[in-house]
């Protein structure tokens, strides 16, 4: 099978590493792809919110299988374009992609599925912020209704940053606080058929010992060894098939990969949010744990076929992944500065450490920073405190002017396992 990728961020060099394992993948493309990507795929340029563009080049490609990565090409509807170029897809529509596009609609696909999440409002106007600002009280949960890049939510006990930042969107959502930890878990679907992957859980925030501002991921880590047994299924019976269920319903069946962002909370489990894509970091740690090759549990959500898939096959090992930002991120990040250290791991921590590349471009013979999330360290190992060591060993080596990462992924959970 030829398989094309879409998108250049850790993410899809996650996924292209999988699918270059992969023995039934005869050739691997990503457009754009980053440097690192560049060692397993073959690398072409192309606008990737562009729909025909994309799939003018999986045809010139004799492309079997198109992966779309990020959120924002499945939102202005590529998977479609591939799709009506006759061009199997693993991606929703422009139409099932509106679940991550506007948290608004999510929330109406939720109340029609019965699926438990946080008590919200929908806000235009400055009165009807106020109003739910006051309704709720601190702590106070903002969020943009569109994509934001994982910078769209605000979580404060300032009510006057919740409502700068409520003014500063054109419509929002302002829901209640959701106590207790936090967990990611991914489910491939046909639109029909739902696969659950394994959980795992994210630090969002960019400091050690969840301070600073919210990111788009600082690292991740799976196995959950505190969470119950049973959260799976119970997240599959409660809210996952119940999604898949409703939007099928409404006649905008959602293929692909359907991301449930949950909350344990003292009342059960809660839908903090949706995406419609692999999440960025836990997808690293969650391949770098399937054993079952990628691509034909790919093809099969593409094609229809998951009803028929042998169950997946997961490694006992643990996976840690820490992410190595640059100076100043999550604001304006510094680019251009050399990576050094890229080969030491290669050399030395290889097989149970590698470094996926989110932000890097290859300058010459040089690898350089090309955005705010550079790099992410990930590791695998017998238990989460030997992923955790081989992770941060690895990180060690590499030298970035001004970069910065957590000391503290899995660090709570590696004590508790």
């Amino acid at each position: 099978m030829k398989v094309l990728v879409i998108g250049g961020g850790a993410r899809e060099h996650a996924l292209c590493r999988s699918l270059s394992l992969d023995p039934d993948v005869t050739a691997l493309y990503c457009a754009p792809g980053n440097a690192g990507i560049a060692e397993v795929a073959e690398l072409h340029p192309v606008d990737a919110l562009d729909g025909d563009a994309v799939a003018r080049l999986a045809s010139e490609l004799g492309a079997e299988l198109v992966v779309v990565g990020p959120e924002a090409p499945l939102v202005a509807g590529v998977a479609d374009a591939v799709r009506a170029a006759g061009i199997p897809c693993f991606g929703p529509s422009r139409e099932a992609a509106r679940l991550e596009g506007s948290k608004a609609f999510a929330k109406d696909v939720m109340a029609g599925a019965g699926v438990p999440t946080a008590r919200s409002y929908v806000c235009t106007t400055p009165a009807e912020i106020d109003e739910a600002l006051d309704a709720f009280g601190a702590p106070y949960v903002v969020k943009d209704d569109g994509l934001a890049a994982g910078k769209g939510v605000v979580v404060t006990d300032d009510v006057e940053a919740a409502r700068n930042h409520a003014l500063a969107c054109d419509r929002v959502v302002i829901e209640e606080f959701l106590d207790g930890p936090e967990v990611s878990l991914f489910a491939i679907t046909d639109g029909t058929t739902v696969v659950p992957l394994q959980p795992a859980q994210d630090f969002k925030r960019a400091l050690d010992g969840d301070e600073g501002p919210n990111t788009g991921g600082m690292g991740a880590y799976s196995p959950l060894p505190w969470a119950d047994p049973k959260l799976v299924d119970e997240v599959m019976r409660t809210v996952l098939q119940p999604t898949v269920d409703e939007l099928r319903r409404r006649g905008t069946p959602f293929s692909g990969l359907l991301y449930a962002g949950l909350a344990i909370t003292s009342r059960g489990v809660r839908v903090i949010e949706f995406n419609a894509r692999f999440g960025d970091p836990e997808t690293q740690v969650v391949l770098a744990r399937l054993r079952t090759p990628l691509a034909g549990v790919l093809f099969a959500s593409a094609n229809g076929t998951l009803d028929v898939l042998p169950p997946l096959h997961w490694r006992d090992d643990a996976a840690v992944t820490v992410v190595v930002a640059s100076h100043n991120y999550p604001g304006t990040p510094r680019t251009g500065d050399p990576i050094e250290g890229l080969d030491d791991v290669a050399a030395k921590d290889a097989p149970h450490a590698f470094v996926l590349h989110a932000g890097t471009r290859q300058d010459g013979d040089r690898v350089v920073s090309a955005g705010g999330r550079v790099l992410s360290v990930t590791a695998t190992g017998k238990d989460l405190a030997q992923a955790r060591e081989r992770a941060y060993t690895a990180v060690g080596r590499i030298r970035l002017d001004g970069s910065q990462h957590r000391t503290d992924i899995a660090r709570k959970a590696a004590e508790q396992a």
